[in-house]
């Protein structure tokens, strides 16, 4: 998913256009001719998702001519500062699109309506609980998972072939040691075996880690999360680490790259492979030249198997909405199972929901869709999905700290006290 840029500038000038298209204030959100008012704010940016979104929007309207939803297109760069904004303005939106990792200092605010009691349970049943878990805090629930991702492998064919090297599935994934092995061979003549996009390492870090039996955050039965490296979390780390410095299998000028900007490197045969989000292979069916040959590998596999963190992207409901029940049911509408199948597609994604998942158009080869349905069981909420104080412990101490260590510049004891000692520290002053 893409990371938070929050400037006040941009927060500014969406908190300002949410306003003026008519967003939930302290009135009680009828229009003129008595009909209800309703605000959705969504984050799609991809033209097919956009558009899959603004049609389910109209389809709504179209049905239910006494409950008005008005699209309002929001960003997710600015996403994180623009709800806080729009929060304690009282003009924040009635249905939210965001994600479960950015849910927990909401939730806990008081800016979100629990949820429960006002979903339908066909849709509680549908979406498993492990992605129930991943917007569940202190009991209550503040949003609706229905789109995830899971990282990948996207990788050249034509050399996946000629090197001879095993071709992995889900069945029968690379481990760790053997992904490491096998980009080292993939290595020589101006090519490197790999391509890690790490401007944001974090989120990649922890939620492969998880694969390795790495966790890192770790909550008590007082319900205080501390923060603990064990053998599984040095794992993933320990690999990016040692491809870049001492294999020399992974490209060092990748490390402060986003996934797009390794794209033009993979097309001209500079990197074997590229771990990427699901969702990049639209931007490879669209980009890369003709006659390009491209697969979707499983991530690697660790003690833990396929294993691999998710935050899901979620539908929320403002607390300050005075229609809180309608606009659940336009979440239950959006998220009916053919719709949520057009919404994954969309956005290249996999939905959630069990019923949706089941769809035929979703296990197909073409564009590697089927390996990414395969790995939909192996899915968990990502480590410190709600964890508080975990923005400041990623923008502070884990992005610079697991920058510096996957370019050579400090050593893995180091990394491990600064993410342990220092992230410590952060956490203990939202739990007082």
């Amino acid at each position: 998913m893409p990371a938070s840029l929050r400037t006040a500038v941009a927060s500014a000038a969406t908190a300002l256009a949410l306003l003026l298209t008519g967003c939930a204030g302290p009135h009680d959100g009828r229009g003129d001719h008595g009909r209800i008012e309703l605000s959705f704010q969504s984050l799609a940016w991809q033209k097919e998702s956009v558009d899959a979104n603004k049609r389910l929007v109209e389809e709504w309207n179209e049905a239910h001519p006494d409950i008005h939803v008005s699209y309002v297109q929001g960003s997710w760069d600015t996403v994180h500062d623009q709800l806080l904004t729009s929060f304690e303005g009282g003009e924040a939106p009635d249905v939210i699109h965001d994600a479960s990792d950015d849910l927990a200092d909401f939730a806990y605010g008081g800016y979100l309506a629990d949820l429960r009691g006002l979903l339908p349970g066909r849709l509680r049943a549908d979406i498993p609980g492990q992605s129930w878990s991943a917007t569940t805090f202190d009991d209550g629930v503040y949003g609706v998972p229905f789109l995830q991702e899971p990282r990948v492998l996207i990788a050249n064919s034509r050399i996946l072939h000629e090197s001879g090297v095993r071709i992995p599935t889900p069945d029968r994934p690379w481990s760790w040691a053997e992904f490491r092995r096998i980009t080292g061979e993939l290595t020589g003549k101006g090519r490197y075996g790999v391509a890690w996009p790490l401007k944001e390492p974090v989120s990649v870090t922890l939620n492969l880690g998880l694969s390795g039996g790495g966790r890192l955050f770790h909550r008590g039965a007082d319900g205080k999360v501390t923060l603990r490296a064990e053998e599984g979390d040095r794992i993933v780390p320990g690999t990016i680490h040692d491809q870049v410095n001492t294999d020399h299998s992974a490209a060092r000028t990748t490390l402060g790259m986003g996934g797009s900007d390794t794209l033009p490197g993979f097309f001209g045969g500079k990197y074997a492979m590229v771990p990427l989000g699901f969702s990049y292979r639209q931007q490879v069916v669209e980009q890369a030249p003709e006659g390009f040959e491209w697969t979707v590998l499983p991530a690697p596999a660790g003690s833990s198997g396929l294993a691999q963190g998710v935050s899901p992207q979620t539908l929320s409901v403002s607390a300050a909405s005075p229609h809180k029940k309608e606009a659940a049911r336009f979440i239950d509408f959006l998220l009916r199972p053919p719709n949520m199948v057009r919404l994954a597609k969309g956005d290249w994604m996999l939905p959630t929901g069990t019923s949706a998942l089941a769809d035929p158009s979703l296990h197909t080869a073409e564009n590697g869709w089927a390996t990414g349905a395969a790995l939909a069981e192996a899915l968990r909420p990502a480590p410190a999905q709600s964890v508080r104080g975990y923005p400041e412990w990623k923008d502070k101490v884990a992005t610079p700290a697991l920058q510096e260590y996957y370019s050579g510049a400090i050593g893995a004891d180091e990394l491990t006290r600064r993410l342990v000692e220092d992230g410590n520290r952060v956490l203990a002053r939202y739990q007082r």
